[in-house]
């Protein structure tokens, strides 16, 4: 199969046609009431309100034992894989763009780069990324519907998401207690399958999560505490490998990352959610196991609605675990803070992992 053909099948829950996004309709966010949301009805920061406990960012330290360290964010750059049309450009524009100025003969450097900020490589999904099509309109995190919300320009263009901006995210950021779920350690194996039915082994469901705790000799995620998947599927390109792989390489590797992932099923969302975490992650584009979950094919990454849109649980994606893995570390502080991008659905970034 082409690696086109691969690519946009993955990208489908992503990127829809508008006439398909149009036919599906979903009334459940009225029907549960999602909104307003725990954290109020003028909340745009959703579980990052957790780093304001004092409790929280205490017990997030008392995970450093070691005192080193780790950034757990993957390589930006033009061969990377990206769901659908998704890219990454990076340009110099000029050699140098500056000088020499001075006695001391100073020059500088910049770069232009063009891309989707928030979802490629490591990438943050902000309160105003995942939404659901409702029979009024698409809903968005704490009830608000777009695009009545967006933030508009002076010639009345959209120029943002407005109250769901992730800049609401980036005022607060991050500093929670860390677990990593070594998903892949726990089944045997370098690397989850790719479900394609449920059942499959590629799907984490809630009692799988319980498991891996057990066998990783940790506590429960506890309010406020950040819970990251290692799949193992994240590894296909890895940074411990990327800069080595030549062209070739690099394109088997969007193929292979690109035909379907492993990833959390809807029930183990669920039972994180009941443990009032900060923030889910993993090694993968999405963390939700696709094309199949718990649930079949019939939902689109079903933890992102019903985690982010729902709940305001955001989701961090793209991330390189293998390190923490390899050194057996389950528990650490983690530290993290979206750019306060003004009405950015997303961000990029560059984790740390504090042990």
């Amino acid at each position: 199969m082409k690696a086109s053909i691969i690519a946009g099948a993955v990208a489908t829950a992503f990127a829809l046609s508008a006439t398909t996004a149009l036919a599906q309709v979903s009334d459940k966010p009225f029907q549960e009431n999602w909104a307003p949301s725990k954290w109020g009805k003028d909340d745009s920061a959703g579980s990052s309100n957790h780093t304001k406990n004092a409790a929280n960012v205490k017990r997030a330290i008392s995970m450093i034992k070691q005192f080193k360290s780790v950034t757990l964010g993957k390589y930006y750059h033009r061969d990377i894989p990206a769901v659908g049309t998704r890219h990454w450009n990076f340009v110099l524009t000029g050699t140098p763009n500056g000088g020499p100025f001075g006695e001391n003969a100073m020059v500088y450097h910049d770069e232009m780069i063009s891309t989707e900020i928030g979802q490629i490589s490591t990438q943050f999904d902000g309160p105003g990324h995942i939404g659901v099509n409702t029979s009024k309109g698409m809903f968005l995190y704490n009830g608000r519907m777009y695009p009545e919300s967006y933030e508009r320009g002076p010639a009345g263009r959209a120029e943002g998401m407005g109250p769901n901006g992730v800049e609401h995210v980036g005022e607060q950021g991050f500093i929670c207690r860390g677990i990593v779920l070594d998903a892949a350690g726990y089944r045997g194996v370098e690397r989850l399958p790719i479900p394609r039915k449920p059942g499959e082994i590629g799907i984490v469901t809630a009692e799988d999560v319980k498991a891996i705790i057990k066998k990783q000799g940790i506590a429960e995620p506890q309010p406020g505490d950040c819970v990251f998947l290692h799949t193992g599927h994240g590894n296909i390109w890895g940074n411990s490998v990327y800069k080595k792989m030549n062209s070739e390489q690099r394109a088997k590797a969007r193929v292979d990352f690109g035909a379907g992932e492993p990833g959390f099923g809807i029930s183990a969302c669920e039972y994180m959610a009941s443990r009032d975490i900060a923030l889910m992650g993993g090694d993968t584009s999405a963390n939700d196991a696709q094309p199949s979950g718990e649930k079949g094919d019939a939902f689109a990454v079903h933890c992102h609605t019903e985690m982010q849109t729902r709940r305001g649980i955001w989701n961090l994606e793209n991330m390189d675990l293998k390190p923490l893995v390899d050194a057996k570390v389950y528990e650490f502080a983690f530290i993290w803070a979206p750019l306060k991008i003004i009405g950015g659905t997303g961000s990029p970034g560059n984790p740390i992992a504090i042990y």
